[in-house]
This record gives structure tokens, sequence and C-alpha cells, in this order.
């Protein structure tokens, strides 16, 4: 099998992992928001802040490094494996002792036992990480889909079950662990590696010497993504932090099912065509255009209907999220375009001058997030939009140095979609205004804007950019043999 159709059958079995956990958290998410209170949310979200913060030292940047090499022995896995797993049961403890702390610095004696149990995942996220790079070092999604889905489904009963039961904040607390467990269980079962004994220093050297910069990346990454929720947590408290935790997962999850869909098979396929420049090159404009074709209409989609989707989703409780939500939505659609940035200069061996650009954009981001933070979540929201825009050509930079790309052909990509978003807000819009005050159901109403505008967009890429249109079902070809026959159909080959 070539490497583009491995690459093509690792994107559809992403797609099938990332959409179908999606669906499952989201619809566990939205239950859990109807019955649990916004500082309960809050609460998690602070306290996911300082975890999600501690894992990074878990992995030490080690995945990347075995997905990276060209040259892997088992030693190098082994090495991994029980360094993590040492690791992952000292962070634990270290959570633990220290979670008194966090509660009195934010003056939330809750604090201290939601982060002390949510540290348990520490242990079972160490079990997972060699095993999970292997997988995707060998491109074998179709295995990580299916321990993906079922660990969400067992989380996402556990929470809502939980939540039923008047469990309360621990309620999201008993899903995460559960999910975690229940990965952990899935992945050795579908994985057939098992660790030796066979720990060097020289191996560990090995990894640590490309990790080191990963690890470093990976600290600034949570920094700008987390430091926003350590400050409206500590100047205005877990029930603003509730709302706008709302506003933000939506942009994280949709990032994730839109941009990690190809992310997730785009580090491993340009680590095998990293003396290749030219080949990163044209696969790296593919992915982009693929990308900013599902990015553009969902993220400018969400922004127009953000009104109707917040209550009708979570409740009425929740309208103070919408403006951060319509806010965020502005930076999702950088983020596709940016997404796959890093993992160019990852498979390029410059993990260095990642950690570069993300201190800088971390040191940006906070200073931003500090200015703004007490006059409240619209504006810290504002802040992470301008500061994400106004560094965008650090990266863009970057890439164009290690592969010479053009930024009349970069951009140009991004046409047809941007203009198609742009008929499909118009459509919703127009639509709008036609079942103005006609007393439709509110979730019919969102069906027929949602059926209208994605008619309208796919109707303007068909006419505007037939190429790119058959290119796409030739990428689905490649995994579906049989999709052939329609393809040659629609471009008269």
């Amino acid at each position: 099998m070539s490497l583009r159709q491995e690459a093509a059958k690792g994107i559809i079995w992403s797609v099938i992992q990332k959409w179908g956990r999606t669906a499952v958290w989201s619809l566990s998410f939205i239950v859990l928001s109807r019955l649990l209170a916004p500082e309960a949310f809050g609460l998690v979200a602070l306290a996911s802040a300082f975890t999600a913060f501690i894992e990074i030292f878990l992995d030490q940047g080690f995945s990347a490094a075995i997905v990276q090499r060209a040259e892997l022995d088992p030693e190098h896995l082994d090495t991994a494996f029980w360094l993590s797993i040492l690791t992952g049961t000292l962070l634990t403890l270290g959570t633990v002792a220290a979670s008194g702390w966090a509660a009195t610095l934010f003056a939330e004696p809750n604090l201290a036992p939601v982060l002390s149990w949510l540290s348990v995942s520490f242990i079972f996220s160490a079990l997972c990480s060699t095993q999970m790079a292997i997988l995707q070092r060998n491109l074998a999604f179709k295995s990580l889909a299916a321990r993906s889905l079922a660990a969400t489904i067992i989380g996402g009963v556990v929470g809502v079950v939980m939540a039923l039961a008047g469990f309360g904040v621990w309620s999201l607390v008993g899903q995460d662990l559960a999910r975690s467990l229940a990965a952990a269980i899935a992945l050795w079962r579908v994985s057939d590696w098992r660790p030796g004994f066979r720990v060097s220093i020289k191996h560990y050297k090995d990894l640590f010497t490309f990790g080191i910069s990963i690890t470093g990346t990976n600290i600034l990454r949570v920094i700008t993504q987390r430091s926003d929720d350590f400050l409206i947590g500590y100047f205005l408290g877990p029930t603003l932090l509730g709302y706008y935790t709302i506003g933000y997962q939506l942009l994280l999850v949709t990032i994730r099912l839109v941009t990690g869909i190809i992310n997730s098979v785009a580090f491993p396929t340009f680590a095998r065509l990293q003396h290749n420049p030219e080949r990163i090159r044209d696969a790296f404009y593919k992915v982009t255009q693929y990308t900013s074709l599902l990015a553009f209409p969902v993220f400018i989609g969400m922004a127009a209907l953000a009104p109707e989707l917040v209550p009708l989703l979570f409740g009425e409780k929740w309208g103070p999220s919408i403006p951060v939500m319509q806010i965020l939505a502005v930076i999702g659609i950088l983020h596709s375009v940016l997404a796959f940035n890093g993992s160019v200069i990852r498979a390029s061996g410059k993990p260095s001058w990642e950690f570069g650009i993300m201190l800088l954009t971390s040191v940006c981001s906070v200073i931003g997030f500090l200015l703004v933070v007490r006059r409240g979540i619209v504006a810290v929201s504002a802040s992470f939009v301008i500061a994400g825009y106004l560094l965008a050509p650090v990266s863009f930079l970057t890439v164009r140095k290690l592969i010479h790309i053009d930024f009349g052909t970069y951009l140009a990509q991004f046409a047809a979609p941007l203009f198609a978003s742009v008929v499909m807000v118009a459509a919703i819009f127009g639509l709008q205004y036609l079942l103005k005050n006609q007393g439709l159901n509110a979730y019919l109403q969102v069906a027929l804007y949602v059926m209208v505008g994605g008619i309208a967009y796919l109707l303007m890429i068909v006419l505007t950019a037939r190429s790119l249109s058959r290119q796409m079902l030739e990428l689905v070809s490649l995994t579906f043999p049989r999709v052939n026959q329609y393809i040659r159909a629609f471009g008269g080959q």
C-alpha cells in the first residue's frame, strides 16, 4: 500500500474517531449542561487547567519523538514507557499533596478534592502514551478510532448517570476518570506491543533531545490556552468561568473535529517525507485546503447561529456564553489555516523553532489577558483573537523558510471556501428574515438554517471549485475503491 493510500485510510478512520467521539461527547456535554450549574463547569475547568499543565511533563515529548524518528529500537519504546509510568505516579502524588495550596490560592475549598481525583488520570495516561505513539507511527488509526469511541461512550454514560443521581460536580470528575480508565483498557486490547525492561540511558537521551523542545512547546501552548481560565477563575470567580468554558469548549471541540481529523495523520505522514521538502510542500497545500473546506463554513456558521444554538442546546441560563462563542469562532478560522504549521516544523526536525513561536505567542497572550480580564469574559475572548491574528505571520514565515511555500498560492487556496461561506451566511440571514415571527419550533428553525446554509455552501463549492470537489472524491476513493465509478461520472473521466 502506498503512503498516499495509507494516509487516506488514516484520514477516514480519523474522521470516524473524531466525529464519533465528538458526537458522543457533545451529547453528554449538552445533557450535563442542563443538569449542572455553571459553577460546576467552572470548578472543573479550573482544576483541569492545573492538570493540563502538569500532564505535559508526563510524556516529555517522547510520543512525538517515537513518531518522528526514522530508526526506532525496542529500547526506545521500553525506556519511554517505564519513564512515563514513573513520572505519572509521581505527578499524581505531587498533585494530591499540592491540591490544598491550590484551593487556598483561589479561595475555593472544593477545588482540592476535585483536583486530587482528576490527577489519577495521569497514571492512566502513562499507560497509554507509548502505545498510542506506536499506532500513530504506523498510521493504525482504525485501532485508535475503536478505542477512542469506546472510552468516550463509557465516560459519557458514567457522567450523565452520576448527574441524574445528584452527584453535581463529581459527575464531571467521574466522566473524566471513567473515560481515561476505559481508554487505557481498550488501548491495551487493540495494541499487540508489550513493554520489556530494556531501559537505556542512551535511548533516553535520543528521545529527550527531540522531546525537550516538544515539551517546552506544549508547556507554552497550555499556558496560552489555560491562562485565561486561571485569570478568570482568580479575578471573576467560577460562575463566569463556567460561562466562558461553554464557549471555549465548543471552540476546542470544533477545532479538534475540523483540523484534528487530518492533522493527526499529517504529522506521521510529513515525518516520512522529512527528507523531501517538495513532497511535504505539496502535501501541506492539500491538507490546508481540504481543512479550510470544512473549517470555514463551520466556524463562520457557528458565529452566525450562536444566538439560536446556545439556548437551544444548553438552555437559557447559558446566555452569557453567546458572545464568547461568536468571538472565539473568529480565532477558529485562523487556527484551521495554521493547524498544520506545527506538524511541518516538527516533522522537519526543528522542534526548537516551534518552541520559539509558542514562547512569543504565550507571552503576548498572557499579557493581553492580564490587561483585560477585569473587563469580563468577552474582553478576554477578544484579546485571544487579536493576539492570534497579530502573531500569525510569524508561523507562516517559519514554514515558508522550511518548505518554500508561495504566499500567493497559499492564500488562493482559501478563496473558494471563503466565498462559499459568505454566500452560506447570506442564505441563512435571508431565511431568518423570512421566518421571523412565523412561530416555528426552535429546533425546526435551526435545522432549516443548517440545511439551507449547507446546500448553499456545497453548491457554491461545486460551481466555483469543481477540480477541488473532484480531488475530495478521489481522496475518498483511495479508501473506498468502489467510489471510482462516481468519480468518473462526476469528472467525465
